[in-house]
């Protein structure tokens, strides 16, 4: 496209400069728990720390898959260090020693709180210790995110209907509410949950190649094409039964074009031409769904709807980063300008409205009409760096490609 190269090339700068500037420095200088080891669990929006609150196990693997990934991106030694503690963190403290797994939450001083095994927080177990291998060679990591594919695949897999339960007790037996969040439905599979260890085998595979592994993670791929993506509207159902019969219509915008580009990535890495083709088709009609329908008239990516319309239009933070890597992604695969343009415009509105000039950081979330919640915060259970860091490195590195290939 005339202009294209322009762009991409803005846009790449732009986050070049948001992740070394403000996203990474914002987690180095705030966040490390000095008093009771590893990374505060709570930061208010006005930058306060809530020093007794509890430590969340999806937060610490987020952080662990950041800084390892920032150390294999710009190979500065704070970056490994801070990456170092996160694992060791992880390891002393929610690592269950005698069931293994990792539990839900801890106390602000590391004891186990909320001991379930949640199968969305084993995924990013796996996910920050595949990583932490990827950056650092670091055997032990290969074999706990081994180990974790291992766990998941006794405990959690299906054999009947297949895909993964959303939870279990602390010695993986069945558990009446399986919930990841008040907000979810108390559902026996969720696409969230799939989504991520989607994300966190494709990882594995990419630095561990196996072959019953690849096998589990394009079972997760025909999944996602066969049962959680809606072949008419284009767009993810949310909750399912066991035997994948949806159980709700909502639609969450930021999960469809993020399931865009991670489930080309899963292709790739697998490497079977025939599984790309039938994804890339797949990936390009739920990033064309959301750009019709989630992108608001005054900018950035709505949070859910049905088939009638849009019934939160709240714009969050994570959304916002998926919204730019899948429009990026989807420019990739089809040279299709609107693509770029709304990676363009939605980085151009997070930018104004997101972005927390004051306090630092992102806001957690903003209303329709550009209102920052007080009450969210800025660190916490649900709030974390990997969204934005990660989507700033993926825009890079495919901005870059592109570069390449108009020189």
């Amino acid at each position: 496209m005339p202009g294209g190269t322009a762009l991409i090339s803005r846009l790449k700068s732009d986050l070049l400069d948001e992740v070394q500037r403000h996203m990474l420095p914002y987690w180095v200088e705030h966040t490390i728990d000095e008093d009771n080891g590893g990374f505060v669990g709570r930061i208010r929006q006005n930058g306060e720390r809530v020093h007794d609150a509890p430590k969340g196990s999806v937060l610490n693997t987020r952080i662990l898959w950041t800084f390892a990934a920032a150390y294999r991106f710009f190979q500065r030694d704070r970056y490994r260090e801070l990456a170092e503690r996160a694992h060791a963190y992880l390891m002393d403290h929610f690592w269950d020693p005698v069931h293994a797994g990792v539990f839900w939450t801890v106390d602000s001083r590391g004891h186990p709180q909320e001991t379930r095994k949640q199968t969305y927080a084993q995924a990013f177990a796996l996910y920050g210790f595949s990583e932490y291998h990827r950056a650092t060679g670091d055997p032990g990591a290969l074999s706990e995110a081994i180990h974790m594919a291992q766990l998941i695949e006794t405990h959690s897999a299906d054999p009947q209907h297949g895909g993964y339960l959303e939870a279990l007790g602390r010695s993986w037996e069945r558990i009446e509410d399986v919930r990841l969040s008040e907000r979810d439905l108390n559902a026996p599979k969720s696409m969230n949950t799939h989504l991520h260890v989607l994300e966190a085998y494709t990882n594995l595979v990419r630095v561990w190649p196996d072959a019953p592994l690849s096998e589990r993670l394009a079972s997760l791929v025909a999944l996602f094409v066969e049962k959680i993506i809606d072949a008419e509207t284009h767009h993810l159902s949310t909750f399912f039964e066991r035997d994948w019969s949806p159980v709700t219509g909502m639609i969450s915008f930021g999960h469809d074009i993020e399931a865009s580009w991670l489930l080309l990535e899963a292709a790739d890495v697998l490497g079977d031409s025939v599984t790309r083709s039938r994804v890339r088709e797949v990936a390009i009609a739920l990033a064309r769904a959301t750009l019709l329908e989630g992108i608001d008239t005054g900018g950035g990516v709505v949070n859910e709807g049905t088939p009638n319309g849009v019934t939160d239009g709240d714009k969050y933070w994570w959304a916002q980063f998926e919204t730019i890597v899948g429009c990026v992604n989807a420019y990739q695969e089809t040279r299709s300008a609107d693509f770029l343009e709304a990676a363009v415009a939605t980085w151009d509105y997070a930018r104004c409205h997101l972005v927390d000039e004051e306090f630092g950081e992102w806001h957690f979330r903003v209303s329709r009409d550009g209102r920052p919640y007080p009450e969210d915060d800025k660190v916490g259970m649900w709030k974390c760096p990997y969204h934005g860091v990660r989507a700033c490195f993926e825009v890079i590195e495919r901005a870059t490609r592109l570069e390449q290939e108009h020189t």
